[in-house]
């Protein structure tokens, strides 16, 4: 007998899995995507995975073998932990919460996670802040037998360019590919709207979507406010669009319950107005469209230009995304330096993974692995099921990932531009000004609004603190916010970046 014992997720796919494998696909979704993974595991076995599409974790048991089969999804767009007992038990969900809760859970500070956070911002690598707690990383399966783990690695991100096709050949493949895509991501009986920014990720998405109403972000501060942009857009594609304006106060009230439900800190500055946009979306819709996905598929990012003069050189320093402190500055502001813990670590396998090709894709390839999982996916996961809105990401598929694990990287980046075939694909269904804009990202007043005492109190009173004093040389991160107050605004992501850990430890630890 198979029994589910945790399950969350979408299965894409499902309608064809249901003729494939003879469910009934009028079953109510959840009982109908529980029968395809019990099914699929008894035909496929650990093979199961690349049968199917969608955003999903899951463990179930096998009487027959008496063993536990936990797999999470290939990029990791839902998350899955596990922890071993003193007494050999193995405690595991989709919620760190969910372990705590269970007898044998010791809770206790993994203090090392720390030194790398203060350079990545975000939980990187199998481990987490609480020591024996650690993730089951995406693209791999665990079996728990006989009192033993094993994971294996069922798919990983490989990359083959394929010189043949032309710029059009590979824009008409996104696009046809997206368009097969879009009709599994909802029911017609479902129904949904889209977060939508001024770039041309979201805005691809509401044009190959029915959605009829979209939402966006928007500040008082016009140079940081995108949702003039998206209303814009909302109108061309004949959508409705409503704005969701975030204050400071509201801003800096919400981050306890950000840290708290993320379970592990993170210092993306744009989790917090995320945050309040699903809170926002939750209150009319319980399913919602987003675009994540195709800047690290396709070349998004600015810096990803400027991959070939970092040539070989790359595999000393790139350690993704965002990397804002050096070891320097970490030895000098922490009581508990060591000097193994290093975050070019974490990497290193990557690197060798893709030795011989070009600097951007090693960049693209370290983002997917690590960046997506541990910021990206783990902010619209927690974020959205605090809320009770369910997130779905059309962009986020093994079948849009084969496009871009093929395509040349001439076809993704150029001295002017970035995602250069996604955007010639995305003007297929958009107006060029839209599909070719330039890239401004999730962006947040906090620069600005961190540097105001009326807003930064907090900030301040933790900085002095306790907790601080637990952790760092509070001399030192006071001179780090004080040059920041100061003028030099570069700081800002360094105090954000301590700020939320000292948050987040005061909401599991302190409380």
């Amino acid at each position: 007998m198979i029994t589910i014992k945790e399950y969350r997720g979408h299965i894409r796919n499902w309608e064809a899995l249901c003729k494939e494998l003879g469910i009934d696909p009028a079953l109510p979704r959840d009982e109908k995507e529980r029968a395809i993974l019990t099914k699929a595991y008894e035909i496929w076995g650990h093979g199961m995975a690349d049968h199917m599409h969608g955003m999903f974790a899951f463990a179930l048991w096998d009487d027959a073998r008496q063993e536990l089969f936990c797999l999470r999804d290939p990029f990791g767009t839902k998350p899955f932990y596990y922890y071993q007992t003193a007494d050999g038990r193995l405690l595991y969900g989709t919620m760190i919460r969910q372990i705590m809760d269970q007898p044998g859970f010791v809770k206790e500070l993994n203090e090392e996670m720390l030194q790398l956070y203060l350079s990545l911002t975000y939980v990187a690598g199998e481990d987490t802040f609480f020591k024996g707690v650690k993730k089951l990383m995406p693209g791999r399966f665990l079996v728990w037998k006989d009192g033993r783990i094993r994971i294996e690695r069922y798919w990983k991100p490989t990359f083959h360019p394929d010189e043949s096709k032309s710029l059009e050949d590979w824009a008409d493949e996104i696009h046809t590919t997206l368009a097969g895509i879009m009709p599994e991501v909802k029911t017609k009986e479902e129904d949904a709207v889209a977060f939508l920014s001024g770039g041309v990720d979201s805005s691809y998405v509401v044009a190959m979507s029915d959605v009829r109403m979209t939402g966006s972000c928007g500040y008082d501060e016009e140079r940081f406010d995108e949702s003039g942009l998206a209303a814009q857009t909302a109108a061309l594609l004949g959508r409705g669009n409503t704005r969701c304006r975030i204050t400071p106060e509201e801003y800096f009230a919400i981050v306890p319950y950000v840290m708290y439900h993320m379970e592990q800190p993170l210092g993306d500055a744009s989790a917090i107005a995320f945050t309040i946009a699903c809170n926002e979306t939750a209150k009319t819709a319980k399913i919602c469209y987003s675009g994540e996905g195709s800047d690290e598929f396709f070349g998004g990012y600015n810096m990803y230009r400027n991959a070939e003069r970092y040539g070989d050189e790359l595999k000393n320093f790139y350690v993704g995304n965002t990397n804002i402190m050096k070891e320097d500055e970490k030895k000098r502001i922490l009581k508990h330096y060591r000097e193994d813990v290093l975050p070019i670590r974490l990497v290193k396998e990557i690197y060798e993974e893709t030795e011989g090709l070009d600097p951007l894709t090693k960049m693209s390839d370290v983002d997917i692995q690590i960046w997506l999982e541990g910021d990206i996916y783990l902010n619209v996961d927690k974020m959205s099921t605090a809320a009770g809105l369910e997130i779905r990401m059309p962009l986020t598929d093994r079948r849009i990932f084969d496009i871009a694990s093929r395509m040349p990287s001439r076809y993704k980046v150029n001295a002017e531009q970035n995602k250069v075939a996604f955007r010639t694909a995305a003007a297929k269904v958009l107006p060029e000004e839209v599909a070719f804009r330039k890239k401004l990202g999730f962006i947040v007043p906090i620069r600005i609004w961190m540097a105001d005492d009326r807003y930064n109190q907090d900030v301040r009173k933790k900085f002095s603190g306790e907790t601080a004093a637990r952790f760092f040389h509070t001399e030192e991160i006071q001179a780090i916010f004080d040059d920041y107050v100061g003028g030099n605004s570069d700081n800002w992501r360094k105090v954000w970046t301590i700020y939320t850990f000292l948050v987040w430890y005061e909401e599991y630890f302190v409380k």
